[in-house]
């Protein structure tokens, strides 16, 4: 990873991108570094993921509670002040569902990647 310069970020000058699911929607402000993104992702009420995710993230909720379900039926509730963290690969594909909506802060790059 390349070296990332001390940096504030305001993020309400950040400006929210919409990213449809199945039902309901995330609006997405991105910070993008060579090998990171860092993002602030609300969800609104009744948000259910369209697709399933394979990719590696550090999730930190920040307001609300959202269910992450793994493919194998698994499902983990995420409430206010807890976080989860997974790997890039075909093994956990998860997708994210809140009835209430919930605020999260996700890191995600190419160090989740265990093959780089």
């Amino acid at each position: 990873m390349k070296t990332i310069p001390f940096e504030t970020i305001d993020w309400s000058t950040i400006i929210k991108t919409e990213h449809k699911g199945e039902t309901g929607v995330a609006y997405w402000q991105t910070i993008q570094f060579e090998g990171l993104r860092i993002r602030m992702v609300e969800y609104s009420p009744n948000y259910f993921a369209d697709h399933w995710c394979t990719k590696g993230h550090i999730i930190y909720c920040l307001e609300g509670e959202m269910i992450s379900e793994l493919k194998d039926g698994t499902k983990s509730l995420l409430k206010k002040g807890m976080s989860y963290h997974v790997t890039d690969d075909d093994t956990n594909p998860h997708r994210s569902q809140t009835a209430n909506g919930c605020k999260l802060f996700i890191i995600d790059g190419d160090f989740l990647n265990p093959t780089v």
